[in-house]
């Protein structure tokens, strides 16, 4: 309980307490002189590290990276151009319901009350163009001064982590050392309590339906995660003795080791059995699902009609809604009133044979690729996914503890490399591996060199195709505007960091990779992999065609032949 004792205290100062006692411990961004009065700030008291990027997209990425690790991330950047840059990478956490705090160091109070025309504006005379901006991407907005910093750093705060969704607040460059009045208890991140009855009636509603159920299922997606009730949710399976499947923006939030665990529904697209078993369920419980076409197999998806839809803050059981509850205090109180159903075998359909063993001396291909990166993993690895031949992750079983970090709903291309630089630093101790193409790494390649400045130590495995492979099974196969420079990826760390102890290998046949995946990991290990710009997965080749139809319909150019790359030329 808040004593309701205050204390003075710099608005910067407070603001980087803050931060602090909501458990971020790094901040991202570019340095401009409208954030540095905050930045001299955190240097004198040493509240958080610095993590200079090498752009505020970047910044951005990282932040969201670092959330999915520690809870909440936070970023730094400067008005106009700055937060402009890094809108995309917030955008992108709005869209995937991650809790990040984009703090811009803006115009001078002074200018505000006076009408004083200043750089990185638009130089009209108005002063909400970016506070507007940001308000259709974050769940909270707000132009901090001296008579309300003390609330709406906080609001902003514990909105962004009840939420999970980022916020935006712009800190004028001539206030931060200005001192109020401020609480002196420490912020305590906690969710309000349910209403009571609202709870307890709705913990009866769930529980009556999966008592009587025959057929119970549980379908996660990425909010599972995020509101941390991934393990309570596998104790009801268990208790339930149900199946549990997740949507692919989902992957990993469930331990794909547990026996519970059937695979990633999208509709027709589904993985064998799940289809089945989630659509015919009596009683299907659906814990924040958004459904878009990349994660229903193209809007092939069939819930029962009668699921059972959960929510960070609310419920809906048929024609009932519940309001003011909280998604953990509901689960927690239906795993504790059904009963213990009777140990039962899950119909789970047979892994696939590995493969028998590549010849060494092969040319590399995706058929040989991705049952290698398979072995490669273990438990408790990071693993990254951007947009395009990389998806084929999907497909993959993870080992017990892995984290999957993607950019499934938002699809921005080049979000991993950015999004590694954050997770790293969250959890150094861990294992980080990042699957890219060249096209996406290209976007934000250079953050490599923050990475090596840190010397962290990730396992980089790029495919080197000559472009945007899954945009060439939409259309576009052979045309240029799908190509991308060769670069030569696999010198990149000693040109982005000449004194690296990284190594690097360029991978063209089966006994290349196997030589690759054998070195230690004691420093940063970048593997770069080439392979022919028409050899795809099929399942990623024909996700790209049927987007094609989403897209384009039957007018669309993707009719013209040899337009378009087909699973048949893998």
């Amino acid at each position: 309980m808040s004593s309701n004792l205050t204390r003075r205290m710099a608005i910067g100062d407070f603001l980087l307490r803050r931060l602090e006692e909501a458990g971020v411990r790094h901040l991202f961004g570019v340095p401009g002189d409208y954030n540095l009065g905050l930045l001299q700030q955190l240097a004198d008291t040493g509240a958080l590290e610095w993590v200079g990027t090498t752009g505020e997209l970047n910044a951005s990425y990282a932040a969201d990276g670092y959330a999915r690790l520690n809870g909440v991330g936070a970023l730094l950047v400067t008005n106009g151009v700055g937060a402009l840059s890094a809108i995309n990478g917030v955008g992108g956490a709005y869209s995937e319901h991650v809790p990040v705090i984009c703090i811009c160091g803006s115009i001078p109070q002074r200018s505000i009350d006076r009408g004083l025309g200043m750089h990185h504006t638009m130089a009209d005379g108005r002063w909400d163009h970016f506070l507007g901006a940001f308000a259709q991407v974050t769940a909270a907005q707000t132009r901090l001064t001296p008579r309300n910093a003390a609330a709406e750093i906080d609001r902003l705060i514990l909105t962004a982590w009840r939420e999970k969704l980022p916020v935006y607040m712009e800190l004028p460059s001539d206030i931060p050392f200005l001192e109020i009045e401020v609480p002196a208890d420490p912020l305590v991140l906690a969710e309000p309590a349910s209403d009571p009855e609202r709870l307890g009636s709705c913990i009866d509603a769930i529980a009556g339906r999966l008592s009587a159920a025959a057929s119970p299922a549980i379908l996660v997606d990425a909010d599972a995660g995020r509101f941390g009730v991934a393990a309570v949710l596998t104790r009801l399976a268990e208790r339930l003795q149900a199946p549990v499947a997740v949507v692919n923006a989902a992957k990993s939030v469930i331990d794909e080791t547990s026996p519970q665990y059937l695979g990633i529904y999208a509709g027709r697209a589904s993985e064998p059995g799940v289809q089945e078993a989630i659509e015919t369920s009596d009683c299907l419980l659906a814990v924040g699902y958004r459904p878009i076409e990349v994660t229903t197999g193209d809007f092939s998806a069939a819930l029962p009609a009668q699921t059972i839809h959960l929510r960070g803050h609310s419920v809906d059981v048929g024609e009932d809604n519940y309001q003011a509850v909280t998604l953990e205090e509901v689960l927690r109180g239906v795993v504790d009133a059904v009963p213990q159903a009777e140990p039962r075998a899950l119909d789970r359909p047979a892994r696939a044979r590995p493969p028998a063993p590549a010849d060494g001396s092969a040319k590399l291909t995706q058929a040989a690729y991705w049952p290698a990166i398979q072995g490669y993993l273990r438990p408790g690895d990071v693993i990254y996914v951007d947009n395009g031949t990389s998806f084929s992750i999907l497909g993959l079983r993870l080992p017990t503890g892995c984290t999957f970090i993607g950019s499934i709903n938002w699809g921005s291309i080049g979000y991993s490399v950015g999004a590694l630089l954050g997770a790293l630093i969250a959890a150094p101790h861990r294992r980080h591996i990042l699957l890219v193409g060249d096209g996406s790494f290209q976007v934000t390649a250079q953050e490599v060199s923050t990475i090596l400045r840190h010397d962290l130590k990730p396992v980089i495995l790029l495919i080197n195709n000559g472009g945007y492979t899954i945009e060439r099974g939409y259309i576009g196969k052979n045309e240029p505007y799908n190509d991308v420079a060769n670069w030569a990826y696999a010198d990149l760390p000693k040109v982005l960091h000449p004194k690296t102890s990284a190594r690097s290998f360029l991978v063209k046949t089966n006994g290349d990779l196997k030589e690759a995946l054998s070195a230690p990991n004691d420093t940063m290990i970048f593997v770069e992999s080439i392979m022919d710009r028409h050899d795809a997965p099929a399942p990623v080749v024909m996700s790209s065609n049927k987007g094609a139809e989403l897209d384009y319909g039957p007018r669309g150019p993707q009719h013209r032949e040899n337009l378009q790359l087909r699973p048949a030329t893998v």
